[in-house]
């Protein structure tokens, strides 16, 4: 890899660092080719990346980012996963790790928060932002309905009461 290369390289991981939502750090010795395809695969359907990069250019690229607390966590064969979500690369990695026990979660960093492996596995269990957003959405909208039965609810209960005298004094 040439300088400029390199450079290109170090720029790249400073963007990843500094607007990313989480970066998850884990140890991938061990995982086959295939394996690391699945993962990327996975990490991409959420909206997430995985990276493997040298550990030194990382280091670099995490100068003057709120991530700098992870440089501690790059050595050894590490890779970075990555979205702008902070639950959705924790939660692809963690369950990856699950089935394949040569993906060791090392730890991580949300902004200026330094996470370690059990924080991250926290994180796994969130609720994603669009399962929040449902949510939010379904609790905004359920008086919204509640109060239509009741407004509606009286004018078919009259409705009943006349139709029943009709059907009385019909018969």
């Amino acid at each position: 890899m040439d300088r400029a290369a390199k450079r290109e390289l170090v720029s790249t991981l400073n963007d990843v660092f500094k607007t990313s939502g989480v970066v998850v750090v884990a140890h991938y010795a061990g995982l086959t080719v295939a394996d690391m395809q699945k993962l990327r695969k996975q990490m991409k359907q959420v909206g997430g990346h995985v990276k493997v990069t040298k550990n030194r250019l990382a280091k670099i690229a995490l100068e003057g980012t709120d991530a700098v607390s992870i440089s501690s966590l790059l050595t050894g064969p590490t890779l970075l996963a990555y979205s702008n979500d902070p639950v959705s690369a924790p939660k692809v990695a963690v369950d990856f790790a699950k089935t394949n026990d040569k993906l060791v979660i090392l730890g991580g960093s949300m902004g200026a928060t330094a996470l370690d492996a059990n924080a991250v596995k926290a994180l796994a269990t969130l609720p994603s932002l669009d399962q929040l957003r449902a949510t939010i959405v379904g609790l905004v909208q359920a008086p919204a309905t509640k109060l239509a039965q009741l407004a509606n609810a009286p004018a078919a209960k009259l409705a009943r009461v006349f139709g029943a005298y009709a059907t009385r004094d019909a018969a």
